[in-house]
């Protein structure tokens, strides 16, 4: 049997780093996990090719090489699914699609024929039988939450780690949180269920022996959810790191709650964790009652971000506007509250009501909804309901808020912000050749030809002559930063 798998093309959007990549020679910014990972479960005597469209293009030859194409995509993902779903019927081949795009919506994909709903573990062996026997059924639903000691170690072979900028791996899946507005309880539920630490520590071995010695990206949708697996997690890589002295870094998403472990801090920090994306949403205490996002609340969140930075984490937040009960000032709270933090990489979207979430269902049920989720909460029209401000005032605002976030002085001040709070690891981080050569074409980009160069200079000298320690960390930002700034412009 001959599988093909696909990754669909994301837009270019804050997620993307599309702009980041010239600097650095790669492709994309992160391998399709779920794939490789469903590609673990076929048969080993079956020929699989996998293309993203990311770093690839789809030929003709490779669609019609195949018995069937196997589709994994995400929300954002929809518009280069359409055309991938065309040409495959245009030339004959069936497709069987599954991830979070079709768990959530696959009822508006009639053109294509077989979906696997839900998470594959537990469905993916009558799915591969019934290929065998050519009786594949329309629908398959995964009955419940697998136990993530079936899930096996992901196909990196089938991929060129050269091409991406960030590995990625998973440890668990769920979130014990209840936020209104979040489809990641629909889609993986609220009891956090984790892989054995071996089996997480087997996945970073083999991507060590194949060379990779670069930051990998572990894509938990609450790395902490269940603190006492994360803890045994944590120890067994540390254990692995003192052994084998791998030159990884790694980067998750938790919950803020982070900052009142400082034993979990201090572990995820001696494990090599250099960054950790918090979903702080607003400093508003009326919003974050409204979404339920009760773990942010009853807390100082610029002292919690700056706990985790003097730990020696960067924080990058994810930050929304558009609850019902936001006001007018909304735009100045979010910019005085990000700027005050230091959480340089702000990631600000427009709130969004996704398939299948409590927010959805609400808003419906108010008769508020008039459209379907874009998939990409950082596009003007992402605001896919009647909000309570003004459309036209939340829209005009956010673009301004953006582009005052990543206008180059309040971006580096920003910068100087997260560096006096930050503790540097003393571990030495390796200096790679894509290391040096993204650090002069800052110079060129950054320095001279773009418009903030004059501020780029003062960041520049001032962190190399106070902070020379941190100048490798503050030139990464500077870089992360200039696609920021391309992405709010174009907003």
């Amino acid at each position: 049997m001959k599988i093909l798998l696909l990754s669909p093309k994301t837009p270019n959007t804050f997620w993307s780093f599309n702009y980041v990549l010239r600097f650095v020679a790669r492709k994309a910014a992160f391998p399709p996990l779920g794939l490789l990972t469903v590609a673990a479960m076929l048969p080993r005597d079956w020929e699989l090719k996998l293309v993203d469209l990311n770093v690839e293009r789809l030929d003709d030859a490779d669609v019609l090489w195949a018995d069937y194409v196997l589709l994994s995509a995400m929300i954002v993902q929809q518009e280069s699914v359409r055309e991938i779903a065309r040409r495959c019927a245009a030339l004959g081949r069936p497709i069987v699609a599954g991830g979070p795009l079709f768990t959530t919506g696959h009822e508006s994909y009639p053109e294509i024929p077989h979906f696997v709903l839900g998470e594959a573990e537990e469905v993916m062996a009558q799915v591969v039988a019934d290929m065998s026997s050519g009786t594949l059924r329309q629908t398959y639903r995964a009955p419940g939450y697998p136990s993530l000691d079936q899930t096996p170690m992901p196909r990196y072979d089938l991929i060129r780690l050269s091409n991406y900028v960030t590995m990625a791996a998973q440890f668990s899946r769920g979130c014990p949180y209840d936020c209104e507005f979040c489809d990641i309880i629909v889609m993986n539920g609220r009891v956090p269920r984790t892989k054995e630490p071996a089996q997480l520590v087997a996945e970073l071995e083999a991507l060590r022996v194949m060379g990779w010695s670069d930051m990998v990206f572990i894509v938990d949708d609450n790395f902490i959810g269940n603190k006492a697996r994360t803890k045994a997690l944590l120890s067994a890589m540390i254990e692995w790191r003192e052994r084998t002295r791998p030159g990884m870094g790694f980067l998750t998403e938790a919950s803020i709650n982070l900052a009142d472990d400082a034993e979990l801090r201090s572990l995820m920090v001696a494990a090599g964790f250099r960054k950790v994306f918090v979903g702080i949403e607003t400093p508003s205490a009326a919003a974050l009652k409204e979404c339920r996002k009760l773990q942010n609340t009853g807390r100082d969140l610029v002292s919690a971000v700056k706990t985790l930075q003097q730990s020696g984490l960067e924080v990058m937040g994810g930050f929304i506007v558009g609850f019902d009960s936001d006001t007018g000032d909304i735009f100045k709270q979010q910019f005085d509250f990000i700027q005050r933090s230091g959480v340089a990489t702000a990631m600000v979207g427009l709130l969004t009501a996704l398939p299948q979430t409590r927010l959805y269902k609400r808003l419906k049920g108010e008769g508020r909804l008039v459209s379907e989720a874009t998939g990409d909460n950082t596009a003007t029209g992402a605001l896919n309901f009647h909000p309570k401000l003004s459309r036209e005032y939340l829209e005009n605002g956010y673009r301004e808020l953006m582009r005052r976030l990543y206008e180059p002085r309040n971006y580096y001040r920003r910068i100087r912000v997260f560096l006096k709070n930050h503790r540097a690891h003393p571990e030495r981080l390796r200096i790679s050749r894509v290391d040096i050569e993204a650090f002069f074409k800052s110079f060129w980009l950054l320095g001279v030809w773009h418009r903030g160069r004059f501020a780029y200079w003062w960041f520049f000298v001032g962190t190399l002559v106070r902070r020379p320690r941190q100048f490798r960390a503050a030139i990464e930002l500077a870089i992360i930063g200039y696609h920021f700034r391309k992405v709010a412009a174009a907003l």
